[in-house]
């Protein structure tokens, strides 16, 4: 294991998301300019933190920096777990350096706790969206744009952008993306890993231009333009507001450009290149985008009908009479919100029909496809499952016919076979475990299997709202520490799906052998 060169890569990581705090500084301090008061301890603790993050990422590269770049597999698994929960921790600081030199009025503000600083950031990087805050609208901007931002470097990951960025990954890089980007057989979109990497956050941001530019035209100020895109496409849902974006109703036009946004970050990136590409007809017959859409197209349906005949009440509290427009406006949208993983609220979806609930926990686990932004099982593993179990079906009464199993033209070999049911498999157990770990931390009397179900599916696939005390209006800063410590490990294995932290506990990925 070459332990040098990870802590080399580690301290360069350290060292850019440190820069992107101290640009967050200065931004601030600009506020601070213009007469905004509330800025100056942000200001203080987004300087201190990106400092010092600038000196220990640059002491971590300095006495490593001339490790050899030897880079395999394990390497590659390491660096990114450590990534992960290392830049969670970074991420951290200005919410808690924030919390002690504000002037915050009494005792219990989330972000004095250091786990709830982590809670949240892990929350902000793994794309999940699920918070300890209340009254969000009162938080600096600063600290409300550095949620935000922190979904958008997650989005296709940080690891994903460190490759892009950095020459001196070589063919360690690939590895290295192979491993981060989700999806059950991740596919470069050029030959060149770098240039696969840059190509995908083009497209990324590209898109984030325009819908910034769309919600500014339906009436969105700037800032919260900026804030809901980045929360929008790395299918994250952190907003500015405790309503989410029903804090935004009735306004009809925003809901329908977060709402396409939102289809959009739960496709395939590698799509949008073969687009670029005019290869039209290969993404139209693509199988797993026509699943995806059907999914959506037939949940919001029997959701909409089950929800059509009642008063919805609306995350700002207010309640709309029965009718099928807005049934079906709240029934797509929270849908699509669901399944992509976003998790943005416009309805308090708890007090929902059991079937209408039934039908959106399913689409927690689906999630969106492989290659995008969202979380959950992902839609070509459902899809391989389902073909994998209907070949296995067949073979009890027909056991001597050997059929190849497809998805589209590529044929479906044994080795991604067993990955694909391994990893189904993975998610239902570690969903388990999560539930029975959550109803025994917490005290007697104070959960319920409905929270504990809804939280720990919420957390591993990176989604955010579930159902009863962790529902649409509620939030998770009721949790005991060792709680939330198990929800941030299933919100990290949620978004390096599963294995590439699971291999880290077994004695015989450290041995040299």
């Amino acid at each position: 294991m070459n332990y040098r060169f990870v802590i080399k890569q580690l301290g360069l990581l350290c060292v850019a998301l440190s820069a992107i705090l101290l640009a967050i500084a200065g931004w601030s301090a600009v506020q601070l300019a213009f007469g905004e008061t509330t800025e100056q301890h942000p200001f203080r603790a987004f300087r201190l933190a990106g400092s010092v993050g600038v000196v220990i990422g640059g002491t971590m590269w300095w006495f490593t920096r001339t490790a050899s770049a030897q880079f395999g597999r394990k390497e590659a698994l390491l660096l990114v777990a450590l990534s992960w929960f290392g830049g969670a921790v970074l991420a951290a600081q200005p919410y808690l350096i924030y919390a002690h030199i504000g002037e915050i009025p009494g005792t219990e503000h989330p972000f004095r706790e250091p786990i709830n600083c982590v809670f949240e950031s892990m929350s902000g990087l793994t794309t999940t969206g699920a918070t300890v805050l209340t009254r969000i609208h009162e938080m600096p901007r600063s600290i409300l744009l550095w949620r935000a931002l922190t979904h958008w470097l997650g989005g296709l990951g940080i690891v994903v952008l460190f490759v892009a960025v950095l020459p001196s990954m070589g063919v360690g890089g690939k590895r290295l993306f192979r491993v981060e980007a989700p999806g059950p057989e991740p596919e470069g979109v050029h030959p060149h890993i770098r240039e696969t990497a840059r190509i995908l956050w083009l497209i990324y941001l590209g898109i984030t231009a325009l819908q910034i530019i769309a919600l500014r035209i339906a009436g969105m100020d700037i800032f919260n333009a900026v804030c809901h895109t980045f929360a929008t496409l790395a299918t994250g849902g952190f907003s500015t507001t405790d309503a989410s974006l029903g804090g935004y109703h009735p306004n009809v036009a925003i809901d329908a450009i977060v709402l396409f946004f939102m289809v959009l970050a739960g496709v395939n990136f590698g799509l949008y290149y073969q687009l670029i590409r005019r290869q039209f007809k290969s993404v139209f017959k693509d199988p797993e985008l026509r699943l995806y859409l059907g999914i959506i197209l037939f949940v919001s349906t029997i959701v909409t009908i089950t929800i059509a005949n009642q008063p919805i009440v609306l995350t700002n509290g207010e309640t709309v009479a029965p009718s099928l427009v807005e049934a079906t406006r709240q029934g797509l949208l929270t849908t699509v919100s669901m399944q992509t993983t976003t998790g943005f609220c416009t309805s308090d979806f708890n007090l929902w029909p059991f079937i209408a609930k039934a039908l959106l926990i399913m689409v927690m686990f689906v999630g969106g496809c492989a290659g995008s932004t969202g979380g959950g099982i992902k839609v070509i593993r459902i899809l391989i499952a389902f073909k994998v179990m209907v070949a296995e079906l067949e073979r009890v009464f027909r056991p001597n016919v050997v059929r190849p199993l497809k998805i589209g033209k590529s044929t479906i070999g044994p080795e991604l076979r067993l990955a694909t049911m391994a990893y189904v498999f993975g998610i239902l157990l570690l969903f388990g475990a999560g539930t029975g770990l959550l109803k025994v931390m917490e005290p007697a009397g104070t959960i319920d299997m409905t929270t504990a179900a809804s939280a720990s599916v919420a957390t591993l696939c990176n989604i955010g709202p579930g159902l009863a005390k962790v529902g649409a209006v509620e939030n998770y800063a009721w949790f005991t520490t060792p709680s939330k410590c198990v929800l941030i490990v299933l919100m990290a294995l949620g978004r390096l799906e599963v294995f590439a932290i699971l291999v880290l506990f077994s004695p015989r990925f450290w041995r040299s052998a």
